[in-house]
């Protein structure tokens, strides 16, 4: 793991990985009481939600991708076991009906001007200069 060009702190996500839906219609209506219920929780940084368009390969048939942002993961451990975090988890359940993977994750991001600048071969100064 690169510590050099990180720009986003050692965050930590729950990683919610929704399956293809039987009533995608009726899943979509109930979908903002979850958000709604899940933005309560204590600690919660970020959330995004990410479409899946297409599968390129696995086994997985997954039509979403939501991820909740805490600081770390005693702050996730504390938001999933608080009552706010508790009713979202259960609404999940239910208008999902347990079609649905959680993942505990850490969250690293980069920009990609650093990537390159670290594999860039380093400039050399001018003579003699050697530290």
């Amino acid at each position: 793991m690169r510590n050099q060009g990180i720009i986003t702190p050692n965050m930590f996500k729950l990683v919610i990985l929704i399956e293809a839906q039987q009533d995608w219609l009726k899943f979509e209506q109930k979908w903002p009481k979850f958000l709604k219920a899940a933005e309560q929780m204590p600690g919660l940084v970020r959330e995004s939600t990410s479409p899946v368009h297409n599968r390129l390969h696995g086994s997985l048939d997954i039509s979403m991708i939501h991820e909740l942002y805490f600081e770390d993961r005693s702050a996730l451990k504390n938001a999933m076991s608080s009552q706010e975090g508790q009713l979202a988890g259960q609404i999940l359940q239910a208008i999902s009906d347990g079609k649905v993977t959680l993942l505990f994750a850490d969250h690293l991001e980069d920009e990609l001007a650093n990537i390159k600048a670290l594999q860039s071969p380093p400039k050399e100064g001018p003579p003699g200069d050697r530290a």
